[in-house]
């Protein structure tokens, strides 16, 4: 009885079979000590006490070799000391009193559930001698017929209950193959969930990488193309400055004016030149983004002579760059169109530090224009000019910038009383609130 051999039906199962193998066995024993009391008792007699007392030896070898030892269920050697045990004890129970045949389905029950393939067909074969030599006790065994006829009931139980044990047996194997299959298949499925992931994850990581590509690819075109234009056009400008100032003497009235257009040119081509490296703006290279706006409102205000309030409110958080760069450029944009269109007296920057945002306010008391018409172009007077660049490029930039960044961008106008405009923006990327 190897413990390579395939398991026993109760171990196949992973569970106990409770009913089958402790209360029926016990209930028919019980059921024979009764019968066996009640119709011998009026005879009395040794015969009885020794019935009796092999009744309780095979109830005792039940329990303690195998109902109070359920960690011996899945030990062949030992059960199969048990199974022989009990078998023996049946067929001298069988010998004393045919009726005791009735005992028999026990030892039947331990020889399908606790044996061993093909051990199992041997048990059941034995036990079905017993049974057959039981039903066989009345037949005469004087005569040759008498002897065959006891022989052909033998066989009959010996064949009958081998083959139902084969075909258990098949269906035993092909239930373990189900098994077997299913868990190959679940190991498949959980193969391929793997691989899909995967698939799914060097798919975004090619999107991402794809699109990565696509950003440079633009960024050094755009690179190119301020490089070629507008740096160059700046650089062209500056040169000829130079070389007017050297010719001629700046008079007095002009010296301002054309100090300051040499100092935004050079501003401009040092700002073109940084987004050609992609370089951070040169306000944020050392400043936070309150002083770095503190900064480019000095600049505006020498430039233009208008001053600009600058105010910071709420408790300073750190931003990504990207979110600093997005509002930077967007009050260089809002002051330029003040300088360009509003014809404004005083010109205010609020920078508001919230719980998860933070909002950027340009206001000025300038002469405004109608919300319906900037689309269109054309300014509430009537008179056509865009309040935001030609075309409204301007704004579109500002809109892109600031919703790019799961912001949000809000003008305020009407003619006569002003034009404000109001970026807000997350302090952290979309997707990094709890």
């Amino acid at each position: 009885m190897s413990g390579q051999m395939p398991k026993p039906w109760i171990a196949a199962r992973g569970q106990h079979p409770l009913l089958l193998v402790t209360v029926v066995p016990y209930t028919l024993l019980a059921a024979l000590v009764v019968f066996k009391v009640i119709v011998e008792q009026p005879a009395g007699g040794d015969s009885l006490l020794i019935d009796l007392g092999l009744c309780g030896l095979v109830a005792g070898w039940m329990l303690v070799m195998f109902t109070l030892r359920p960690a011996w269920w899945e030990r062949p050697l030992i059960m199969g000391v048990f199974f022989t045990g009990l078998l023996a004890i049946t067929a001298v129970l069988v010998a004393r009193d045919p009726a005791f045949a009735l005992f028999t389905p026990a030892p039947y029950i331990y020889a399908f559930t606790i044996l061993r393939w093909p051990w199992r067909l041997l048990g059941v074969a034995s036990v079905a001698v017993v049974a057959g030599a039981a039903q066989a006790s009345d037949v005469p065994k004087t005569t040759a017929l008498g002897v065959t006829i006891s022989v052909i009931i033998i066989v009959v139980n010996i064949v009958m209950m081998c083959v139902t044990a084969w075909f258990l047996q098949l269906a035993e194997k092909e239930r373990e193959q189900r098994v077997q299959a299913l868990a190959e298949l679940s190991r498949t499925n959980r193969l391929l969930e793997a691989t899909l992931a995967e698939n799914a994850g060097l798919h975004a990581q090619l999107l991402a990488q794809a699109r990565e590509a696509g950003v440079l690819d633009e960024r050094q075109r755009m690179a190119r193309e301020i490089h070629d234009t507008l740096a160059q056009g700046l650089t062209g400008i500056i040169t000829q400055l130079q070389a007017a100032e050297q010719i001629h003497e700046v008079p007095a009235p002009w010296r301002r004016p054309f100090d300051a257009v040499k100092g935004l040119a050079r501003e401009s081509l040092a700002e073109a030149r940084r987004s050609v490296d992609a370089l951070r703006p040169e306000p944020l290279e050392t400043a936070r983004l309150g002083d770095a706006l503190a900064d480019v409102a000095d600049r505006w205000s020498t430039l233009h002579g208008l001053a600009v309030q600058v105010t910071t409110t709420g408790t300073v958080r750190s931003m990504t760059p990207e979110t600093e760069f997005a509002l930077l450029r967007t009050a260089q944009e809002a002051l330029a169109n003040v300088a360009k269109h509003a014809h404004a007296t005083r010109v205010g920057v609020t920078l508001s530090y919230l719980e998860h945002e933070v909002a950027l306010d340009v206001r000025d008391d300038g002469r405004g224009f109608d919300l319906a018409s900037l689309e269109a172009g054309t300014a509430g007077n009537g008179v056509s000019q865009p309040p935001f660049g030609e075309g409204g490029f301007g704004l579109a930039i500002m809109r892109q910038r600031v919703e790019g960044l799961s912001g949000s961008l809000r003008i305020e106008s009407e003619p006569g009383v002003g034009t404000g405009i109001s970026a807000c923006v997350p302090t952290l990327p979309a997707g990094s609130h709890a």
